[in-house]
């Protein structure tokens, strides 16, 4: 379905669990260039089945939402100008998704609820609990950062597989790199199935392939600098959960969320990448942790 938000188009979807009547709502955030079906099904289901409402967006610029005007950045002089510590600009910033995702919430009159964000999508995540705290019942950050400077960047060999560029634009091409990335910054302990890694992409592929979406959303990261203030303004109840071998956002980015917002709680995970392969483990810790915040009717 499609609402409107922040003056833009967005794709939503909702899934119900069985007693749908005053089920308390769960927001899922997904990370860089990722649709809202990168959420694996096994996830959402697990949430649905212990009573929780889902909702999955696409980002701007990303599936089946609104694309917009905003010319690809060049991620080389910005990143430049980020090592440097200079100013940069973009055409959005994590704030405007932010504002993006509130809207979203608006749209479908949805006053609060708990919200989960990957990598980027932890970024927003922690940016809606920070400057909307009374819409947030809690928050789980995954492998996500407070963009802080000083902390490590990603492995050489991750950084190369992240700007790496497939062959041509042609289906199979595009899933035979996507799967070289994945085998670089996936989960070693956790490793997924090639046939479902494929299938996957392939899929997202179909739904829409747009990679000049991830271009202009990285650039909004670059350009959101440091948001270290913005995150320790966050009182919600807050649940941070991080691979000790993610090679793309390593494990002090994790540490460092953690410790800028008061209270809240830390999970370590042994042979996690940068992936949602642990699945199992996830669920075991964020149901209880959801479970725990959500107020009883």
């Amino acid at each position: 379905m499609k609402v409107s938000a922040n003056g833009l188009d967005f794709e939503v979807e909702i899934n119900e669990p069985g007693r749908p009547d005053g089920a308390p709502t769960v927001l899922l955030i997904m990370g860089l260039g990722m649709q809202l079906i990168a959420w694996p099904p096994v996830f959402v289901k697990a949430l649905t089945d212990a009573g929780y409402r889902v909702v999955r967006l696409d980002n701007r610029d990303i599936g089946l939402s609104h694309k917009t005007t905003a010319k690809s950045p060049n991620l080389v002089w910005m990143g430049l100008k980020h090592r440097m510590g200079l100013a940069i600009r973009a055409d959005y910033t994590l704030r405007n998704m932010v504002e993006d995702t509130r809207g979203v919430l608006d749209a479908l009159n949805i006053t609060r609820c708990h919200v989960i964000g990957v990598s980027m999508g932890g970024m927003i995540a922690q940016g809606l609990a920070s400057h909307h705290p009374g819409r947030v019942l809690s928050l789980t950050s995954i492998m996500s950062t407070t963009g802080a400077r000083g902390l490590p960047q990603a492995t050489p060999r991750a950084s190369m597989a992240l700007i790496a560029r497939p062959k041509s634009r042609k289906r199979e091409d595009i899933i035979e790199h996507f799967v070289k990335v994945l085998a670089v910054i996936g989960s070693p302990k956790y490793p997924m199935l090639e046939a479902e890694i494929r299938q996957r992409i392939g899929e997202a592929f179909d739904r829409s392939f747009y990679p000049a979406g991830t271009i202009k959303q990285m650039g909004a990261i670059l350009a959101s600098g440091d948001r270290s203030a913005e995150v320790r303004k966050v009182i919600a109840p807050t649940l941070v959960i991080h691979g000790k071998d993610d090679p793309l956002v390593p494990l002090k980015h994790g540490e460092d969320t953690s410790k800028k917002i008061a209270g809240s709680e830390y999970t370590e995970i042994e042979g996690m990448g940068h992936d949602l392969g642990m699945l199992p483990v996830l669920i075991e810790r964020i149901l209880p942790f959801l479970r725990k915040n959500t107020p009883v009717e």
